[in-house]
């Protein structure tokens, strides 16, 4: 019989009793899910735990991502569990507590995890909120969703309501929360108060939103603070990333920065999350230019020293504001 951890058996158990296949672990019994998200909040009572976005770190494996993140000082993983990403979505009941088993043996967590889930019903979803939650992951990220261009704006609220409503309830099941990133552009969210209509009677310990400051910015660089005053209760999961606006030739476009460089205020934005008591756990992500890695690729253009530096740059800087504020 294989070695395996105390925990990854338990876990494994959990998954094979939920119905799906995971070697050896239908020789134990499922252990108990918690359901109750808001009182298992990591954060609670402690610091904000900082996870690095794994998207960026898709040219390595587990155990060497996993290695690297703990001595760049991170707490944790943000692990893509979706197509191209760290695990495939087809692989899940086996692929993800291979991953975890890899990042807890490196002293980190699997906090949250990215996902392209868009429905309740879709064929990958309950197998990714079953393994997840037997493995103690209690947050995940949705996918986005388009407007539907055909129909008024009211009624894509409408239907998103009843979109995410269905999630609530898978996730209230599997004691896990939800979260839509308001990402800019022309996606649902992007204004956030579409968002925030969206998710009117659904209850926030179990669908929500990741808030993320970057694309609030962007969409209304002096108005963000009332959005997130709206989300303050759904935002369980937050990420963080910097920009600033460049013209090139006629042309305005976002560009994507360090953090601290840009035009993200970060002051302003630490001190409500401060206030309002947000303290779920926060993923860097780094989309600036990173030989790649800003855009999930496989295979880096720099030196695995020169991203790390990068990103040691942010980390510390980050960890300088979240004790400035106390998170």
């Amino acid at each position: 019989m294989e070695n395996i951890s105390r925990k990854r058996f338990i876990a494994s158990a959990a998954i094979a009793a939920a119905g799906l296949p995971f070697g050896l672990s239908a020789l134990a019994k499922q252990s108990p899910l918690n359901t109750d998200v808001a009182t298992d909040n990591p954060s609670v009572g402690g610091k904000i735990k900082v996870s690095i976005f794994s998207k960026h770190m898709h040219w390595l494996n587990y155990a060497d991502m996993a290695v690297l993140t703990a001595q760049l000082g991170f707490d944790g993983i943000d692990l893509t569990v979706r197509p191209d990403g760290h695990v495939l979505p087809e692989r899940v009941a086996d692929d993800l507590p291979k991953a975890v088993e890899a990042i807890e043996k490196a002293g980190l967590k699997v906090y949250t995890i990215a996902t392209n889930i868009k429905t309740a019903d879709e064929k990958y979803t309950e197998p990714i909120l079953k393994t997840a939650s037997a493995l103690s992951i209690k947050y995940y990220r949705t996918a986005w969703f388009n407007y539907d261009k055909a129909t008024s704006v009211p009624a894509n609220i409408r239907a998103i309501n009843k979109q995410l409503a269905g999630l609530a309830g898978l996730n209230k099941k599997y004691g896990m929360h939800g979260g839509y990133q308001n990402h800019s552009g022309d996606l649902f969210g992007a204004s956030q108060w579409d968002l925030w209509l969206s998710l009117e009677g659904l209850d926030p310990n179990n669908i929500g939103c990741q808030y993320d400051v970057r694309h609030a910015t962007t969409e209304g660089a002096d108005t963000w603070p009332v959005t997130l005053d709206l989300l303050k209760a759904y935002s369980k999961t937050i990420n963080v990333k910097d920009f600033y606006w460049e013209k090139k030739g006629d042309k305005w476009r976002v560009k994507s920065v360090p953090l601290g460089e840009g035009m993200v205020d970060y002051k302003k934005y630490f001190s409500l999350l401060k206030q309002y008591n947000i303290n779920g756990p926060m993923s860097l992500h780094c989309e600036y230019p990173l030989g790649g890695a800003e855009d999930g690729k496989r295979e880096l253009i720099i030196s695995k020293d020169e991203f790390s530096a990068a990103l040691k740059k942010d980390l510390t800087r980050l960890r300088g504001w979240l004790a400035e504020y106390d998170l």
